[in-house]
């Protein structure tokens, strides 16, 4: 819902009605540093994440459980703490840095792939894990479907890379934790 400001110019007896845009949902920050250990890549913020600031905030959202189940954390972290795992060696980015909401809902073109490319080879991070197949496709440029969830053919010098299944609730219909865990063993070898 656009808000609506009245106008009264101050130069001649006129008024008028003028729409103000929403303001544009507060963009996540990316959590990176030089040589990480891990980077956790997702397609854009969800609306609720955006809302709090926080990565993967939404109650239904299964990422701080699956991080925790899957060996990959000492804990249960929430989403509020997402800072606090660079101590971990563990990172946030997204493809869209300006968008907010489910995937349908975010502009083709707001997707950064060049710009997340640069990000990565400045930071060299020992692995990246795409959140969704979704991301993943965006990254690759192909169809979601032709992406494995999982540990990717190795690409040159490029990090080791792993797809990892949606943890959005709106994704339950494809959700294993399986490729997480591989994650996990991977990442303590």
């Amino acid at each position: 819902m656009q808000a609506l400001q009245h106008f009264v110019s101050p130069h001649r007896n006129t008024q008028r009605v003028t729409e103000l845009s929403e303001p544009t949902p507060h963009r996540l920050p990316d959590q990176l540093r030089p040589n990480i250990r891990l980077v956790f890549v997702g397609t854009a913020a969800s609306t609720r994440s955006a809302e709090l600031g926080h990565y993967y905030a939404h109650p239904g959202n299964r990422f701080w459980r699956a991080l925790h189940e899957a060996g990959i954390t000492p804990r249960r972290y929430q989403p509020g703490e997402f800072a606090s795992l660079i101590a971990l060696g563990i990172g946030f980015t997204d493809l869209c840095k300006t968008g907010a909401g489910m995937d349908h809902q975010i502009a083709a073109g707001t997707f950064d792939v060049p710009g997340f490319r640069a990000k990565m080879e400045k930071y060299r991070p020992r692995t990246i894990a795409f959140t969704s197949k979704k991301a993943a496709s965006l990254f690759y440029g192909r169809p979601s479907a032709a992406i494995a969830p999982g540990r990717q053919a190795r690409d040159g010098s490029w990090p080791e890379t792993f797809v990892l299944p949606s943890p959005s609730g709106a994704a339950s219909g494809h959700w294993t934790l399986e490729p997480w865990r591989e994650l996990a063993k991977w990442i303590a070898a």
